[in-house]
């Protein structure tokens, strides 16, 4: 371990020790999934905005998460930091025997497929199936689009995008219908079902179907701030405008702030 990652471990065992802090002490592997994965997303945000210094805070407070888990599992005598260090390095040298092995390979397309062919044999004892250790509570688009990957990898997959596209408006149409009915339960499962084929969709094009929902929602509030940044201005209260001033707005903050 380098210098200040063996502080940064110094600084947590003190945290987590006699007469350190009440908070650190008090936390176990579940209490601290949220600030998991409040840090997780913050170093999103961070990526997408292009932040250099806001990216190395959250990196840090991402490594800060693996060092105190790692240490909860010292303190109960399951496993330390160097394991884990150990384990990924492991893992990483086997995955990828064209660089530290003697496996040819002549494309990214040959270097995925050994890559799943290697970790199918490291889980064989433990799954049954492609997407048995794909997390349901992973971002429902990005799980949908790993588990498409997936399957796709063996060859369960549409060779060609456009009958997916049909797929889409073939499960609109139904939606649609669903809805005229009233039959609500029926209508989500119709939404579901055209939300995992625009991910088909996406796939195809190479376009990340969460990183673009994202985006757009980024976009949308974007817009929105703008909306209520006039009506402030003009000390008028939001609440108690029209359907239209808010969309004169909207269309004026498209051009303004895009």
């Amino acid at each position: 371990m380098g210098k200040e990652v063996d502080r940064l471990i110094g600084i947590v065992a003190r945290l987590r020790g006699p007469g350190g802090c009440p908070w650190d002490r008090e936390q176990t592997h579940k209490s601290l999934l949220s600030c998991l994965l409040d840090e997780t997303y913050e170093f999103f945000e961070a990526v997408e905005e292009n932040d250099d210094r806001t990216m190395r805070e959250e990196l840090g407070d991402l490594l800060l998460q693996v060092v105190l888990h790692a240490h909860i599992a010292g303190e109960e005598g399951k496993y330390t930091i160097e394991d884990v260090a150990a384990g990924i390095s492991e893992k990483l040298i086997r995955r990828h025997p064209h660089v530290f092995g003697t496996t040819e390979v002549a494309s990214t397309a040959e270097v995925l497929h050994n890559w799943e062919e290697i970790k199918k044999e490291e889980k064989k004892h433990h799954r049954q199936s492609l997407v048995d250790d794909i997390p349901e509570a992973m971002p429902a688009l990005f799980r949908a689009e790993k588990i498409q990957r997936r399957v796709a990898r063996v060859g369960f997959d549409w060779t060609d995008v456009r009958p997916v596209l049909d797929k889409v408006i073939e499960e609109f149409n139904e939606f649609k219908e669903a809805l005229a009915r009233g039959n609500h339960e029926h209508a989500e499962e119709e939404l579901g079902d055209i939300m995992f084929a625009l991910v088909n969709v996406a796939r195809h094009h190479r376009i990340c179907a969460e990183d673009a929902l994202r985006a757009t929602t980024r976009k949308f509030a974007r817009r929105f701030r703008y909306i209520e940044d006039r009506f402030k201005k003009e000390g008028k209260d939001i609440s108690k405008a029209t359907l239209q001033e808010m969309d004169n707005y909207w269309e004026e903050g498209k051009k303004v702030v895009g």
